[in-house]
């Protein structure tokens, strides 16, 4: 890969700005051999960072992603999220351990609250770090929260831990630049962006026939996509 930007995680892991997101994969059974191959020609090319989620096809991608990692677990950087009301106690565990069977791995490089729910972040965290000791996964973030969320994420004990906030980030929704991108900035803690190309239809049409964004994708010889997740 040329000229690819890196990210580097809590000081200890350095990884391609870019990675590979499995939302809608693990539908489709037809589309699955497809999904697995659209996984590994993304290894094949360097990105490391695979993101999914338990709520992903109710753990279908989950498993479209433990059979493209079969053989190369240790290529990937390897990212899942629970849900928020399995966020705490006894059922973030139980929630792990059931996305760790799917993956067929026994741990995770990171592991994300999906969004804020009923647990309190308290809970989450004194359950994410159990994990930790436990050895299920290496780190946690959170996904979705927003400027005053990590506020108060950052006031309890152990809040500062937190790896990373995925949040949706495009150029047509910049929304996190106000406040949220900047204090990230300020932590020195990655955001990480999902949809960069933007969610399917209009908008992502929009943004990929945009006659800005080809005008200087042409300028560079490249394509308007590749010039949205430059932006990003």
């Amino acid at each position: 890969m040329k000229s690819v930007k890196n990210v580097t995680f809590c000081g200890q892991v350095t990884l391609p700005a870019i990675g590979q997101g499995t939302w809608y994969m693990g539908e489709r059974a037809d589309q699955r051999q497809r999904e697995v191959s659209a996984l590994r020609a993304g290894l094949d090319l360097g990105l490391r960072l695979i993101d999914t989620a338990e709520m992903y096809a109710d753990g279908g991608a989950e498993k479209v992603v433990g059979e493209a990692l079969a053989g190369r677990r240790d290529e990937a950087f390897l990212v899942s999220k629970v849900y928020p009301w399995n966020a705490g106690g006894q059922k973030i565990v139980a929630a792990c351990e059931e996305s760790l069977r799917r993956l067929k791995t026994d741990y995770l490089d990171l592991y994300l609250l999906h969004w804020a729910g009923s647990f309190s972040f308290e809970e989450t965290v004194e359950g994410m770090e159990r994990l930790i000791a436990q050895g299920k996964i290496r780190r946690w973030g959170v996904s979705n929260l927003d400027y005053d969320d990590m506020q108060a994420l950052w006031r309890i004990p152990g809040g500062q831990q937190c790896a990373t906030n995925q949040v949706l980030y495009h150029l047509a929704s910049r929304g996190i630049e106000y406040d949220l991108l900047p204090w990230c900035q300020q932590q020195r803690m990655p955001v990480m962006a999902y949809s960069p190309l933007a969610q399917a239809g209009r908008l992502r049409s929009g943004l990929l026939n945009h006659p800005v964004v080809n005008e200087i994708a042409q300028a560079h010889n490249a394509t308007a996509a590749q010039i949205l997740l430059t932006w990003v």
